[in-house]
């Protein structure tokens, strides 16, 4: 099998696009058996799967015509020629992805999780720097990149602001660009101004990834959504397509919407529902680009409404650093995300996400934090998730991903079992 018993059973079901009791009544096993299979290798209720259901599996992949028409096998092609922008191995926006190379890289993901958890150290990186260029505020994103690539052996150089930077004076982004290509092996950029990434990305030949562009998009983010998304209805026995998505807040501005709106386009049958205050609606080209693939698109300043019978609650703060002049227009204490809203119009399995951070003070109408105990709440999973999801886009860049399995030691640190004081036993919810 080569991989894990817990990476190979994802991406059958990937592939064949089912749901967890799909899946286990195809292969003629229990739920209950697949769910002990797919637990992490370090649970004490993990079970090693028959060599005869790995043959059958295999069997079952190989034959399937339909499945091969519909979502095309992730192992043929390597993952980094799936992904190019403008020929070169760089992350700029989430166009560069199909169906077919999003699920590649999430079985690359997968490979990670052991590594992400602090089990696993692999070295495939060791001797590669990275260059974290941030002429934005960031901690999440710049602190996520940093530890992706040092969990693979390379090392960080970071830089934040433009008062700290040699743009500060007058210096052009092709010849900042040309000159940390000859100091660092991979740049991540944050930059406030929409398209300036792809300015960095065309100056270089060394692998590039968007860590955000002012108002256009934050790719990164977007995969570590929607392979949350995954995770989490595998969990609860459900498949995107077909999904309800609800997006809630600033869906102008909040550039993780508009990455992972147009990712989840590439599923089918969705229905997505974009409540907004007004003036901060989702932008037009966005609506153009996801109407074309037949979902249902609505909009609709109805919080209570809107909400219903969704599968995914997303919310995201007012981005209030890219206003000009615009002002925040029924923007109230009606509009939050509180435990009592979320009782009230959605469901006992509906995820609720946030790309974070948000913004917790009195008044400020974002996810309230009376949900921190709800189990709905998948937050601090989402960005725990952001490691692996990183680490692959890293190792697929780089060209490492078929290294990485077989350059896996075991950790000899103690590694903590809770990640917080009210969290489940780490990622044990597989």
């Amino acid at each position: 099998m080569g991989a894990p018993q817990q990476v190979f059973l994802r991406d059958a079901m990937r592939r064949l696009n089912m749901t967890r009791d799909a899946f286990s009544s195809r292969i003629g096993v229990s739920r209950r058996a697949l769910d002990t299979w797919l637990l992490p290798e370090d649970s004490q209720e993990c079970r090693a799967m028959p060599e005869i259901v790995e043959r059958f599996v295999t069997e079952i992949l190989g034959s399937d015509d339909a499945t091969a028409k519909a979502t095309q096998s992730v192992y043929f092609a390597p993952t980094s020629t799936q992904i190019l922008f403008e020929g070169r191995p760089q992350l700029i926006s989430v166009d560069q992805f199909s169906r077919d190379s999003v699920e590649a890289l999430f079985r690359v993901a997968d490979v990670m999780q052991p590594i992400a958890r602090r089990q696993k150290i692999s070295r495939v990186l060791e001797g590669a720097v990275l260059g974290n260029l941030f002429f934005e505020a960031s901690t999440r994103t710049r602190v996520s990149f940093g530890a992706a690539f040092c969990r693979l052996g390379g090392s960080v150089c970071d830089t934040t602001g433009f008062t700290f930077s040699s743009m500060a004076k007058g210096e052009s982004i092709y010849d900042t660009s040309r000159v940390m290509a000859g100091y660092v092996d991979a740049l991540v950029v944050r930059h406030p101004e929409q398209g300036a990434v792809a300015e960095f990305a065309r100056a270089t030949h060394v692998p590039v990834i968007n860590g955000g562009d002012g108002p256009g998009e934050h790719p990164s983010q977007a995969l570590l959504d929607l392979y949350t998304i995954q995770r989490e209805f595998s969990r609860l026995g459900k498949i995107v397509d077909g999904a309800h998505i609800a997006f809630v807040g600033d869906l102008k501005y909040g550039r993780t919407v508009h990455s992972l709106s147009k990712l989840l386009a590439l599923y089918r049958g969705l229905k997505l529902t974009l409540i907004a205050p007004r003036g901060l609606e989702m932008p037009t080209y966005i609506l153009d680009q996801i109407s074309r693939n037949g979902h249902v698109v609505e909009q609709t300043p109805n919080l209570v409404e809107g909400l219903r019978g969704a599968d995914v609650v997303y919310a995201t703060r007012i981005q209030k650093e890219r206003f000009a002049d615009e002002s925040i227009e029924g923007y109230t204490p009606d509009f939050q995300i509180n435990q009592a809203l979320l009782d009230r119009a959605c469901g006992r399995d509906t995820l609720l996400m946030h790309p974070l951070p948000r913004d917790s003070r009195p008044g400020a109408n974002d996810l309230s934090t009376d949900l921190n105990h709800d189990p709905r709440l998948a937050i601090f999973r989402q960005t725990d998730n952001g490691i692996p999801v990183r680490m692959a886009l890293f190792a697929v860049l780089l060209g490492v991903e078929s290294q990485v399995q077989h350059s896996m030691r075991d950790a000899t640190w103690r590694h903590p079992a809770f990640l917080g004081p009210d969290d489940a036993i780490f990622d044990g919810i597989d």
